[in-house]
């Protein structure tokens, strides 16, 4: 795997000096949405309320990471001038309204938003969540292929990252049902598995996997309990299907499980997490109490995040030393001679 010169100065971003991913993520949109519809007793949640919402979120949490994943309605808008320049900046390119059909979903870009809008107004990476089930029709199958590589493809164009989440989601014949960003309790580890595979081929230009965990979450034993072994070789058949960094996602896990997810998964290579409601969820609670959702986040959401850093700095694999750039090795002062060479003529 190689990467160009703009793809590894968006990753640089991403990370942390050490190349580990501290990433939080505020991109949410149903889940934030609905939450506070509900609270206030409406049918629609106010622009306002979830853009001070996720404002207030970039404004606690931001230190703690290493990047933050924003959506454009609403994080973007109402807390890019509070935003660290610091920080790695990753932008959300799906729609949150999936197409379901007989057959499975199908995804979509936001409307009138683009790969070269996200690297126009200074974006380190681009995010996709693609919907995906490999037993799900061939049709759909092939669109969301279709879809994930005509992305991988931009991003190759505008020399950005591509951050690949997949989640796997219910079938019109499966017992559990639910629309909601959430994770499948039922789901099979083998779905999870195929699914990466799929999209690990060098067609689809995926440079960073964000991934669920292949059990769940609930279901993953801390290390040395009853299980482990078995749960860990899961997560190790997780990174060699990755085939390059990865991190993980909390897909709404409570605080204690998604810290079990990410001892598994670091023992397997991987490279960081990319989390959001594992982290804010407590004090999201409290809505639509302002200063007790600030309080919470400091007393529990910022504590919890340091808890996984340091975690994450015991454990975790910096990305440049993934076994995917081990032929060539990732040298980053040869990729910027390259690139200089290849830009020649516009040196004096």
């Amino acid at each position: 795997m190689k990467l160009s010169a703009g793809k590894i100065w968006g990753m640089r971003r991403m990370a942390d000096a050490n190349g580990l991913f501290k990433m939080t993520a505020v991109d949410q949109r149903p889940p934030i949405k609905n939450h506070i519809k509900d609270k206030l007793g409406l049918s629609e949640a106010p622009w306002s309320q979830v853009a001070d919402f996720k404002k207030l979120l970039i404004e606690e949490l931001q230190n703690e990471s290493s990047a933050m994943l924003l959506d454009p309605h609403y994080a973007y808008p109402a807390g890019i001038s509070v935003y660290s320049p610091a920080r790695g900046l990753i932008l959300t390119l799906e729609d949150s309204l999936f197409e379901d059909t007989p057959e499975g979903r199908l995804s979509s870009e936001i409307n009138d938003w683009s790969v070269e809008k996200i690297k126009r107004i200074g974006g380190d990476a681009v995010k996709v969540l693609a919907w995906y089930r490999p037993d799900a029709g061939n049709q759909v199958c092939s669109k969301q292929k279709d879809f994930v590589a005509r992305i991988g493809a931009a991003c190759a164009k505008f020399d950005i990252p591509f951050v690949f989440e997949l989640l796997v989601y219910p079938l019109a014949g499966d017992s559990e049902q639910t629309k909601d960003y959430i994770e499948m309790k039922s789901k099979k580890p083998e779905l999870v598995l195929e699914s990466v595979r799929a999209f690990a081929a060098a067609d689809f230009g995926v440079d960073v996997f964000k991934l669920e965990s292949p059990l769940p979450a609930k279901d993953v034993p801390g290390a040395g309990n009853e299980g482990s072994d078995e749960a860990q070789q899961w997560f190790d058949a997780l990174g060699d299907a990755a085939g390059r960094p990865w991190v993980m996602l909390s897909a709404g896990a409570g605080m204690d499980e998604f810290r079990r997810v990410l001892t598994h998964a670091y023992a397997a290579g991987a490279s960081g997490y990319l989390a959001g409601r594992a982290i804010w969820q407590a004090a999201f609670q409290r809505f639509p109490e302002w200063d007790s959702i600030r309080t919470e986040l400091r007393s529990t959401g910022v504590p919890y995040m340091r808890d996984l850093n340091t975690l994450t700095d015991k454990a975790a694999l910096p990305w440049q030393t993934h076994r995917c750039f081990a032929e060539d090795g990732l040298d980053i002062a040869s990729s910027g001679a390259e690139f200089r060479v290849g830009y020649a003529g516009f040196e004096n």
